[in-house]
């Protein structure tokens, strides 16, 4: 069986190859490394140690003594890893933001990491990818089980796009390129400003931050916090950049973005500093016994909710694209099933559903979940 594991192994990678090389942009795709004064901003950070950033704790990429499991689970494990049956999204046009939310605060969730944020007049998109697939190529890699709800052709003009770090599923270089041409500023953890310059972004549009930093933009202010994960567009050079979640406060809201991020106890210095928050977005997927300290489970979620003391909490990074081992919709299962037991509030939209905190707030008892992805 091990020998067929690896056979599996060489014809997967063998035929990735050819195609990535059929992809005119796949080079293009991968970015630059920090380099010059970027590089000299990441060497003073208290972060980088040994040529590298590091997390706060200790983190294995893999548990130990599971690479080989990882292996089999791939190629062997029989979970329905995408859906059955085509998801029903919401599709949103630019009309639908012509009048922002009257509360002040409204969200959209876009799919996987990505949701746009109108908060206080103005409008914050995370981790946006709007292409098909988060590969360096448009022939192979993961690919989405939906739509956008919202074309970018129809996204109204976008203050502030926040980055939680460089992966091909957070970082979507035709994504940027189009934020970027339309005059979206962009705000990104050490070192990933070097992919926006190698893609056209303008070092006007870009702010970099360490953790802790914070830098008021479009008239919100946006604060790099810690996280617990990796970074690495090249799997040859790992961790040239930071990772990070984000807070952003406007004048009467704030929200958390967890990014990628597994748990750990960071999110209570977040809470107590930054807290509380009138949303949380924090990722639920991609959540395996194989890579525990990197990716939290949605029971984690619920918790790091009540870390950083969010008053709603809308799961992100699952149902989009497969990206782990576990069925496509446990996730969702899983994170209603803590937030019932936790007392948590919790939302779970349908792709381009409408999402406003204040209207929630409002409801006499706990708000019904409508289990659409069953």
């Amino acid at each position: 069986m091990r020998r067929r594991i690896l056979l599996g192994v060489a014809i997967l990678l063998g035929a990735a190859i050819l195609a990535l090389m059929g992809s005119t942009s796949w080079f293009k795709s991968f970015g630059a490394r920090p380099a010059g004064a970027r590089l000299e901003r990441n060497r003073k950070s208290p972060h980088f140690e040994g040529g590298k950033f590091v997390n706060s704790v200790p983190t294995n990429m893999l548990a130990p003594g599971t690479l080989f499991a990882m292996l089999r689970h791939q190629f062997f494990g029989n979970e329905q890893r995408v859906p059955q049956r085509p998801i029903q999204i919401i599709a949103r046009s630019s009309k639908d933001y012509e009048r922002g939310p009257a509360s002040g605060l409204r969200a959209t969730w876009i799919g996987h990491a990505s949701t746009l944020i109108e908060i206080d007049g103005r409008r914050v998109v995370t981790d946006p990818i709007w292409s098909q697939r988060c590969s360096p190529s448009t022939w192979v890699g993961p690919k989405r089980f939906h739509p956008p709800p919202l074309s970018l052709s129809e996204l109204p003009p976008i203050d502030i796009a926040v980055i939680s770090h460089d992966h091909f599923d957070h970082l979507d270089m035709a994504t940027v390129e189009a934020l970027a041409a339309r005059g979206t500023r962009f705000a990104v953890p050490l070192g990933v400003g070097a992919h926006l310059e190698a893609w056209g972004v303008s070092a006007a549009q870009i702010i970099e931050l360490d953790w802790n930093d914070t830098a008021e933009i479009a008239g919100l202010k946006v604060t790099a916090t810690p996280a617990r994960h990796y970074s690495g567009r090249n799997p040859f050079y790992r961790d040239n950049t930071l990772w990070a979640s984000w807070v952003v406060k406007g004048a009467t809201h704030r929200f958390f973005f967890s990014g990628d991020s597994g748990y750990f106890h960071g999110f209570k210095a977040i809470g107590a500093e930054h807290g509380p928050f009138d949303l949380t977005l924090i990722k639920i997927g991609a959540c395996d016994v194989t890579w525990p300290d990197i990716h939290m489970t949605p029971e984690e979620a619920v918790q790091a909710n009540a870390d950083v003391r969010g008053k709603l909490l809308l799961p992100v990074h699952w149902g989009t694209f497969n990206l782990a081992f576990h069925a496509w919709n446990e996730p969702a299962d899983r994170v209603l099933a803590a937030a019932t037991s936790t007392g948590t509030s919790v939302v779970v939209p349908r792709p381009g559903e409408f999402v406003e905190p204040a209207q929630i707030a409002t409801l006499d008892g706990p708000r019904a979940v409508e289990r659409w992805w069953r």
